[in-house]
């Protein structure tokens, strides 16, 4: 194995201002190396920081060293992501022209020119560390920008060895190692003065961090909560929902925040799926096992922690639970959503909340109620072959996407079967309190000078009568 060259050490004395100060300038002078890179430079330094960590016997290194540190998924889905996820990443931008002239329109008779933003400042949280870094990494560096990641305490080791992975690709490729940087002993302290300092913040993280971003004086692209609804109509495919629900629940043990976390199912078919789940390796909780469950996963209002992204055996124990062998995540039946109705918020657990709802009318209702208790914005699913329910559930509700017959967290924030753009930054917009609705890549990570020249014909405003039409009749006396 190459060995990777070490960050300097700060001095005991620096307080995080002078710190971050310090790592900042790094940064930046790293930045301005490559800021006239031409396309081909761009593309072969994100093509290295992925080959660096998606490559086989690193893979298994990185997926396991992550669940032995932070203690949260499995090693199946930390590899997927590492292997699989950063190399969908880099197939779905290599292509993508971000140097120089990337958009004309000549109708409008606009050419716009793609300019780098300079330093990102990074948050990573504790439930995807292992690929959280490359991807964000590599869209800053598809905009000729550097990025110091700020990692959560929990996964500070796998931070630091992804980002030595990449620094060590970007040295073989001729490139300043200091276009990655990260924050090697995090802090609260230090975060904030990351995002602070920097010259644009890209956080995912919890609510309290996103909002600290905001809040940061920086321009700052933060996500939404999650609480994914998933709705099953009569005209699905019951098998095929199961098990895409089965695969979505149990990704990386809920680790996502696009996790299946409330499951609507038409009244006509909900014994029937409810009996697939099961053989899926869902487990029903009786009104007993559910207060016990409930007491488990909240305290004092708040979501407990060590249930997070757990085996669903642990989260059995934790509740005095007999869980049958065999069987993979929880399944709470429930009729109501909001703060009275704990079940139906996010769980970020392989536990699932499912409803009984008449029709589709009735669904987008209930999915309503339940996001505007916890996750609006941010994502719904549909199980069915009905394009006027499918348009009517994604015209009516308050979700930024809307996945058709697809398991959700695989599939949100885009996956080979799909044509969403490849990220693990998901903008809710206004509904979540967010700037932007996007899969945000290298594209929210530049700014673009926009050239003008005339138009080959000048635009006459039209006549009154051709300008506002009928309207006129309204104002005469």
């Amino acid at each position: 194995m190459a060995e990777v060259a070490a960050q300097h050490e700060h001095p005991l004395e620096l307080d995080p201002k002078q710190q971050i100060a310090e790592l900042v300038a790094r940064s930046r002078a790293a930045q301005k190396e490559i800021a006239h890179y031409g396309q081909e430079q761009v593309d072969e330094l994100i093509t290295a920081m992925v080959y660096a960590v998606a490559r086989e016997e690193r893979s298994k290194e990185i997926a396991q060293f992550t669940v032995d540190e932070t203690r949260l998924g499995n090693y199946d889905g930390k590899f997927l992501k590492i292997n699989r996820k950063t190399r969908a990443t880099l197939m779905d931008i290599i292509d993508d022209k971000s140097v120089g002239v990337i958009e004309e329109d000549p109708e409008r008779n606009i050419v716009k020119i793609a300019k780098p933003i300079g330093v990102i400042g990074a948050l990573s949280p504790s439930t995807n560390p292992e690929a959280t870094p490359v991807i964000k990494g590599i869209h800053a560096v598809k905009g000729r920008n550097s990025i110091i990641v700020a990692p959560h305490p929990r996964a500070k080791l796998t931070n630091k060895k992804i980002c030595d992975y990449m620094r060590d690709a970007l040295r073989r490729c001729g490139a300043p190692e200091d276009l990655v940087l990260y924050i090697e002993t995090p802090s609260l302290e230090l975060t904030n003065e990351l995002m602070a300092q920097c010259d644009r913040v890209l956080a995912t993280g919890g609510g309290a961090m996103v909002h600290a971003a905001y809040s940061s004086g920086t321009p700052a692209l933060g996500v939404g909560v999650g609480n994914a609804c998933i709705t099953v109509d009569d005209t699905a495919n019951l098998d095929e929902a199961a098990e895409k629900i089965r695969i979505s629940k149990t990704l990386d043990l809920a680790a996502s925040c696009s996790s299946d976390n409330s499951v609507l199912a038409f009244a006509s078919i909900y014994d029937a799926l409810l009996e697939k789940l099961q053989q899926e390796g869902g487990y029903v909780v009786n009104p007993e096992e559910k207060q016990k469950l409930q007491q488990t996963l909240w305290e004092d209002g708040h979501l407990n922690t060590s249930i997070v992204a757990q085996p669903a055996a642990t989260i059995a124990a934790m509740a005095s639970l007999e869980l049958p062998e065999g069987k993979q995540f929880f399944i709470v039946p429930e009729t109501g959503a909001g703060a009275d109705y704990p079940f139906s918020g996010e769980k970020l657990s392989v536990v699932m909340t499912l409803y009984k709802v008449a029709d589709i009318q009735e669904a987008i209702q209930l999915v309503d109620a339940i996001q505007g208790y916890q996750g609006r914005g941010h994502s719904c699913g549909i199980y069915s072959y009905s394009d006027d329910n499918i348009m009517a559930y994604a015209n009516a509700t308050h979700t930024s996407r809307v996945m058709v017959n697809q398991p959700q967290a695989a599939s949100n924030s885009g996956n080979l079967w799909n044509g969403m753009r490849q990220t693990f930054s998901l903008g809710c917009g206004s509904w979540g309190g967010n700037s932007t609705n996007n899969n945000i890549t290298w594209r929210d990570l530049i700014n673009e000078t926009w050239v003008s020249k005339p138009l080959a014909q000048t635009k006459v405003i039209p006549s009154d009568e051709e300008l506002f039409g009928s309207v006129i009749a309204k104002f005469a006396e």
